[in-house]
């Protein structure tokens, strides 16, 4: 007999109540009965009786093929992971003075990920002499985010970090 399962259907042993409500492994209702008589039926089909609603007045319980069930709810949940998206962070570094052409270039890598359904994180890094004009890397930041508007919103509004600015957009 396998060990209860914290969160799930309780089995045979594990009924607490005297009485249950039945139905059987084809779905109909075959009303209210003793449980040990229950379990009785449940044997001679060689199935196992789970408590399915255990905070119903009386409790459902229903004749299942316990391995079989694990199996499947094991199988529905692999398939449900096998299509989930994962959204990754790329990453786009500029420079505070960067030309317009790298500008450009840099720009259609930053459609590119977010039309693949990604999150971009723009790094903006100051060299020297360049920390004392970060308005120049905030000007730069505030044009990607009106580039990018259509198909993104900011996550993340751009902020200072040591000698970087920082910003993240994610698709809408």
């Amino acid at each position: 007999m396998a060990p209860p399962v914290k969160s799930g259907p309780r089995y045979d042993n594990f009924i607490q109540s005297d009485k249950v409500r039945v139905i059987d492994h084809e779905g109909e209702n075959l009303g209210v009965m003793y449980t040990s008589e229950a379990m009785e039926q449940a044997n001679d089909l060689g199935l196992n009786l789970v408590e399915v609603s255990p905070n119903a007045d009386p409790p459902v319980a229903k004749f299942l093929d316990v391995g079989k069930y694990r199996y499947e709810a094991q199988k529905k949940a692999n398939a449900a992971r096998k299509t989930q998206k994962t959204q990754d962070i790329k990453e786009v570094k500029m420079r505070p003075n960067i030309d317009t052409h790298d500008y450009d270039v840099k720009m259609r890598n930053v459609n590119k990920f977010i039309e693949n359904g990604d999150k971009v994180k723009i790094t903006l890094r100051f060299r020297g002499r360049e920390m004392a004009h970060q308005e120049l890397g905030m000007n730069l930041l505030r044009r990607v985010q009106e580039d990018v508007e259509e198909i993104a919103k900011v996550e993340a509004f751009p902020r200072l970090e040591g000698r970087q600015m920082l910003m993240v957009l994610a698709p809408k």
